[in-house]
């Protein structure tokens, strides 16, 4: 069993930050990563809003600048899919106090502190033809899988930024794209909307939800329903892209932390959790706003704190 410092789980802007951090404090960290450094934010087409960059940064490009930042200091990155956090009493060789145990599928780490930013998962519609189809026209990436459907008629459901964003973006390849929203208006920043609107490629279905997404071995199209009418409608599509929200990888921490009704962890606001040693830090929090320069801000924090910490545990193991 490997002994940390530190381990974090989760490679996003908010866990590379806060590597970035411990490292640099001559902390021994282990970032562990499901599938990649960079999150959700490696898969940003372009990401306008992070200081310093006028005129945007593509979200790869900037991810894996921050991974090469933190190994520099001597953050280590290995891949593990994280399935169980526990505590320990006491570890029985060295007769120390061990705080947190990470059990991987693979391996088992000894930390004292814990950091968790694992981020979110796209939120499924939950009608039928989904589960059959993913993959085979149904996305929730149009950065991964736009190019696919150049020439062709493409559906997204959402209304928020990350919907207009990638409707945006997918009008550069397809030959139409339609936008329903259960709303009568976006929920996108004003910037993003009025790009939108402006876009001839894009045309918008107000106050309606997708029913069934029609097809067998790939996508044909979509039934929609609006809802103040109550009239449907069949809308020839290859491609639907869902982004109606996010649900919280938190799984893995099923009562060892506390979280709100719908997954998301509590902290305070240095990003303990209901449990010391153990922080949270990016998406995976309970906020207000969940953007890649609030990751990097709550990560600097996790880290820091998390830091002191450990300081303060091996203070008292001396005595």
């Amino acid at each position: 069993m490997s002994e940390y410092d530190i381990v974090i789980i989760g490679g996003g802007p908010a866990g590379l930050t806060a590597g970035l951090y411990t490292a640099r404090a001559r902390l021994k960290t282990l970032l562990l990563e499901k599938i990649a450094p960079g999150g959700q934010a490696a898969l940003a087409w372009t990401i306008e809003n992070y200081p310093g960059f006028p005129e945007g940064i593509g979200g790869p490009e900037l991810m894996e600048r921050t991974r090469k930042q933190a190994e520099k200091y001597g953050l280590e990155i290995k891949s593990g899919e994280v399935v169980k956090v526990s505590a320990s009493s006491e570890d029985e060789r060295s007769k120390r106090k061990i705080e947190k145990i990470v059990n991987t599928k693979e391996e088992e780490y000894k930390s004292v502190a814990l950091i968790v930013a694992t981020g979110t998962r796209p939120r499924k519609l939950e009608i039928p033809g989904e589960e059959r189809l993913i993959g085979r026209g149904v996305s929730y990436c149009a950065t991964c899988d736009g190019p696919l459907f150049k020439n062709r008629k493409v559906v997204v459901v959402g209304g928020g930024d990350a919907a207009v964003e990638e409707a945006l973006f997918l009008s550069k390849f397809a030959e139409k794209v339609t936008l329903i929203h259960r709303r009568d208006g976006l929920r996108a920043t004003k910037i993003m909307q009025e790009r939108a609107v402006s876009n001839p490629k894009l045309e918008f279905l107000w106050k309606s939800v997708v029913t069934e997404i029609l097809g067998e071995t790939e996508v044909e199209g979509v039934k929609v329903r609006n809802l103040e009418t109550g009239k449907d409608l069949t809308l020839e599509a290859k491609g639907i892209f869902v982004y109606i929200g996010t649900a919280p990888n938190t799984g893995f921490l099923k009562g060892v932390v506390e979280m709100d009704e719908e997954g998301f962890i509590i902290t305070d606001e240095n990003m303990e959790t209901s449990v010391k040693g153990i922080y949270a830090c990016g998406d995976v929090r309970k906020k207000l706003l969940r953007q890649v320069v609030t990751a990097c801000g709550e990560g600097a924090t996790a880290g820091f704190a998390a830091g002191q910490y450990v300081g303060k545990w091996e203070d008292e193991t001396k005595r």
